[in-house]
């Protein structure tokens, strides 16, 4: 470990800083002035031996010449100096392999007069997500809407708290129930899927429960349930919402008991899971419909999370592309021009993460040269585009008689609102304007 200019009193420094070297994870000693003080050597051996003395956290973890509160970002030091409480953020640090997740601990240390005179700063390096290209099958993000995601799936993974995940279809909530499994003290054991949609009655109770031998015409032998394969591990129910109400009787008391029996089994069974569930649906819409138990609502909404679209993360797009490409047979010597990625990143993606994939496979196909370009896009992507281009090129007004840009904007938006199919907080997210801005131009309109 090293050990830089500390000039603190009162306390017994040797001690302090050779404690960073029993914290198995990266740890520093921070000044109130947010200079380096020490590292111990787990730090070392990630982020290598800082150079030159009197560096800051902010420099030297984000490259930064302000701290992070004036950078934009959340600094857990300055809500330390607030608050006086122990703070916890996730943070994109400097590798030597790129920037990656850091989930920061950061606690204040005090004096025997409980003087604060510097902070413990632990980071706990996030292996469940990259922001970088990289190898693995694991969540890819950078932007704010999924570190918020990401920071919350972080908050939930130790402790025993059943998750429900929320997001459109294809934004990767089997992923997210998957990254929460391998952050849990459960991540030695089994992780076992459910899809819910399309059990009827009677395979759901057989998939869930399993059956004893004889307990209906074709039962030839016991078959285990995913409750007793998922033993000591995770279970997640993929799209719960698809259950119907004679099935979510058996799965409320299976979550109040902690007991099931198989179908034609007598005796009870002890289950011993975590669960993880997930929807598409909104389930609070459903419950006063009468379509989904309140009191199961209850049960399983205990920690929601709400996993973005691909619409909320924009500045994800190129990130992903790349990702995606290097997990598509043959796209790893394939590019996207930058035409083809600025069209995609005006489309809504209503199929979200997975229909992007699709996209890039078909390209793949397509781009004999490696580069997958406008003609290789389905067209749904460029029926936006190309109405725009002809309304400009087919104006009344052509480009010798120069139009305002407050008279070319409402044009534009005129336009915009008879083409385009989502509602207005998704064109508000692709224009790059808040959902009040584009009311108040739309109502210039009307």
């Amino acid at each position: 470990m090293a050990v830089k200019g500390l000039d603190l009193t009162a306390t017994s420094l040797a001690e302090m800083s050779s404690i960073l070297d029993v914290i198995k994870e990266p740890a520093t000693l921070l000044s109130l002035d947010y200079r380096i003080l020490a590292y111990n050597q787990a730090y070392q051996a990630i982020y290598g031996e800082i150079q030159g003395a009197d560096k800051t956290c902010y420099q030297v973890s984000h490259g930064y010449s302000v701290p992070c509160d004036q950078a934009g970002e959340s600094c857990p030091l300055k809500r330390c100096q607030e608050t006086g409480q122990k703070q916890r953020v996730l943070h994109l640090h400097n590798t030597d392999q790129g920037q990656e997740h850091v989930d920061v601990e950061l606690t204040p240390v005090r004096n025997s007069e409980n003087d604060v005179i510097c902070y413990l700063e632990i980071m706990h390096l996030v292996k469940e997500a990259r922001a970088t290209p990289g190898e693995g099958a694991g969540m890819v993000g950078r932007s704010a809407a999924f570190s918020r995601m990401l920071e919350m799936l972080r908050r939930a993974a130790p402790s025993t708290i059943t998750v429900l995940l929320l997001g459109e279809s294809g934004t990767g909530k089997e992923l997210a129930a998957r990254a929460l499994h391998d952050a849990s003290l459960r991540s030695r054991g089994p992780f076992v899927t459910v899809e819910c949609s399309g059990l009827t009655e009677s395979l759901f109770e057989s998939e869930l429960f399993g059956h004893e031998r004889g307990a209906f015409t074709g039962a030839v032998g016991r078959k285990k349930g995913l409750i007793e394969a998922a033993r000591g591990g995770t279970l997640f129910l993929d799209e719960i919402g698809e259950i119907p109400l004679p099935q979510q009787v058996k799965l409320l008391r299976l979550i109040e008991t902690g007991t099931y029996r198989t179908v034609g089994g007598i005796e009870p069974m002890h289950a011993d899971f975590r669960l993880v569930c997930a929807t598409h649906r909104n389930l609070k819409q459903q419950v006063e419909e009468g379509r989904f138990r309140q009191d199961l609502y209850y049960r399983i909404s205990a920690f929601p999370i709400d996993l973005p679209s691909l619409r909320e993360r924009p500045e994800d797009l190129p990130l992903l592309i790349d990702v995606l490409l290097k997990r598509i047979v043959g796209g790893d010597s394939v590019q996207i021009t930058e035409s083809a990625l600025s069209v995609l990143k005006r489309y809504a993606f209503p199929g979200n993460i997975r229909e992007l994939r699709n996209i890039l496979e078909r390209g793949v196909l397509l781009a004999d040269d490696g580069r997958i370009d406008l003609q290789h896009l389905p067209k749904e992507c460029l029926v936006m585009e190309e109405d725009v281009q002809a309304s400009v090129i087919n104006s009344q007004d052509s480009i010798e008689h120069i139009l305002p840009l407050d008279v070319f904007e409402q044009r534009y938006l005129n336009h915009l609102v008879k083409v385009f199919k989502g509602d207005n907080k998704q064109l508000a997210d692709q224009l790059g304007i808040s959902e009040r801005t584009l009311y108040r131009k739309l109502s210039r309109l009307k």
